[in-house]
């Protein structure tokens, strides 16, 4: 095939476009430009503030079916936009079920190879698919030296672009981020393996693991804070059984010095969430430490991650996945991680009941506040209820001590 044009004339009606930090925006800019069938169904994992385009603006009869919601796609026509709650590791084989087509982005590397990247999660999936696969080769970036090679003989159409990469940059890290960041890093120890997320927190965390030794990397994201500690020598990876000496992730995000950093860099490999998120990977993985952050945790430990004041605001993601893939770990524990307070401090995190159940309460170890460490692990309803409670904010507890569980 020869155009994009004659890709979606061949009858495709179900269409993965590659997101977060590996969204092929040129493709997306000359499908805008296509006479497309109608009632297509395109499908993204964006990631909210990088991936803001509107497929139902496509056309009338077009559709999304996302797995995490955007400000954009919160905006546009509800009939049209299918929010499904999945897990990263089960969106994975999802998609190698129900794809007809795929848009992803690839670029060359250093050495002259055609590498995706940065974000492989669901690469495999569209590849083991029966899907007419489109790649744009971005000539504006090497690829990272760790990602996986472009299979040719599996595309069926090559488009070159120059298009500027998707930059998160650094969160601010206020005074509460930096007491959590030290208590979460008071719970590491030299040897363990983390997993960590987006955001403040984690970053705060990440930066207090400079005097930690032999740490290991596995999860979905790597970013400039745990590149330091890789820097650093604090990440060597030297005490995993498995990916013995590599730092293991689906993606990487943030500025552009990170992304130079990781065209020569060999000890990242970059793998699809079947890896990355398979609790059978992490088993093997000794002290996985999951690090996650929350909405809102209730007094029964139960997790809300996506949902607040009626909406959908982000998604399931993969730290269910963490979470639970870390109970199978010899020594891991799972970390929830968050502020005691939203809102300027006019609500509790803390809550009595969830308003969405994200993460189940057996799949919770630990939750940090700035105001302490919780572990609830082991402790029967009542006694992790009053638990929760000692590290809410001061003004909540007695509305919090008032529930029933405490009759």
């Amino acid at each position: 095939m020869n155009s994009l044009q004659a890709v979606f004339d061949q009858g495709v009606e179900k269409i993965f476009v590659g997101g977060s930090s590996n969204e092929p925006k040129g493709l997306l800019k000359e499908i805008s430009e296509l006479q497309l069938p109608d009632n297509l169904e395109f499908i993204q994992f964006p990631l909210p503030g990088l991936n803001e385009f509107d497929f139902t603006s496509l056309g009338p009869t077009q559709k999304v079916t996302t797995f995490f919601m955007s400000s954009v796609l919160s905006k546009a026509d509800p009939a049209r936009v299918n929010y499904l709650p999945m897990q990263m590791r089960w969106v994975f084989d999802y998609l190698e079920r129900n794809t007809d087509m795929c848009l992803l982005q690839a670029a060359y590397d250093r050495e002259g190879e055609i590498r995706f990247g940065p974000n492989v999660d669901f690469c495999d999936a569209v590849l083991a698919s029966k899907a007419k696969v489109v790649v744009e080769i971005n000539r504006d970036f090497l690829a990272p030296l760790g990602s996986q090679l472009v299979p040719k003989d599996r595309v069926d159409l090559f488009v070159e672009s120059r298009e500027p990469l998707s930059l998160q940059r650094a969160p601010s890290v206020d005074p509460d981020a930096e007491r959590i960041g030290q208590l979460v890093a008071d719970l590491i120890n030299d040897g363990d393996c983390i997993q960590t997320g987006i955001g403040a927190i984690p970053s705060a965390i990440l930066a207090k693991l400079k005097d930690k030794n032999d740490l290991g990397l596995h999860g979905g994201l790597i970013d400039e804070g745990s590149m330091a500690l890789i820097r650093n020598g604090n990440v060597t990876g030297e005490r995993k059984r498995i990916d013995r000496g590599f730092s293991v992730t689906g993606m990487a995000l943030g500025e552009s010095s990170l992304y130079e950093t990781l065209i020569n860099e060999a000890t990242v490999l970059f793998r699809g969430a079947n890896y990355t998120h398979e609790v059978d990977t992490i088993k093997e993985l000794d002290n996985f430490v999951s690090i996650n952050s929350a909405i809102e945790v209730d007094l029964f430990g139960q997790v809300n991650s996506e949902f607040a004041g009626g909406k959908q605001l982000s998604g399931t993601g993969g730290a269910v996945d963490f979470m639970r893939a870390a109970k199978t770990s010899s020594g891991g524990r799972s970390i929830i991680a968050m502020n005691a307070t939203a809102k300027g401090g006019k609500k509790s995190k803390i809550v009595p009941k969830v308003e969405m159940v994200t993460a189940l309460r057996t799949d919770v170890d630990i939750v940090v506040t700035e105001f302490g460490v919780a572990r609830i692990k082991d402790l029967p309803v009542k006694e992790r209820g009053r638990a929760l409670v000692e590290i809410a904010a001061p003004e909540f507890r007695d509305e919090l001590l008032a529930d029933p569980l405490f009759d």
